[in-house]
C-alpha cells in the first residue's frame, strides 16, 4: 500500500459533518458532509455525556415556590425526566467511519 493510499482510506475515516435529522428512539441520526456533497445514513450515536433533563427545555429542582397565590400550588413537586444527550439538527458532529468498504460510521460527540 502505498502513501497516497493510506492518506486517502485515513482521510475518510474520520469526518465533520452537519446533523440533517434525529432518530431519539434509536439513538441514532443523518448528517451531510459538504465536503464532499454527500450525506449519510443513519449513524449510532456514541457520545455519553452528562444526560439532561429535556431537549430545549430549562432543567426545574424538584421543588418548585409559587402558583400565583394560590395555596394549593405554594410549594409543588415535579418530576424530572433524564434523557441520554443526542446532537441536535444542524450541529457540526464528529463521525468515525470503519476502514473497510461501505462500513458504518458513528457519531463520536458534538461541536461547539
Amino acid at each position: 500500500m502505498s502513501d497516497m493510499d493510506t492518506k486517502q482510506i485515513l482521510s475518510g475515516l474520520v469526518r465533520v459533518g452537519i446533523v440533517t435529522a434525529v432518530d431519539y428512539a434509536g439513538y441514532r441520526a443523518r448528517v451531510r458532509f459538504d465536503d464532499i456533497n454527500t450525506s449519510s445514513g443513519w449513524l449510532i450515536v456514541l457520545d455519553n455525556r452528562p444526560f439532561i433533563p429535556d431537549y430545549n427545555a430549562p432543567q426545574r429542582t424538584e421543588y418548585e415556590e409559587g402558583g400565583s397565590g394560590f395555596p394549593q400550588f405554594e410549594k409543588h413537586k415535579h418530576d424530572l425526566v433524564i434523557k441520554q444527550w443526542m446532537p441536535a439538527i444542524n450541529q457540526a458532529v464528529l463521525v468515525l467511519y470503519l476502514p473497510v468498504k461501505n462500513a458504518d460510521g458513528f457519531i463520536l460527540g458534538g461541536m461547539q
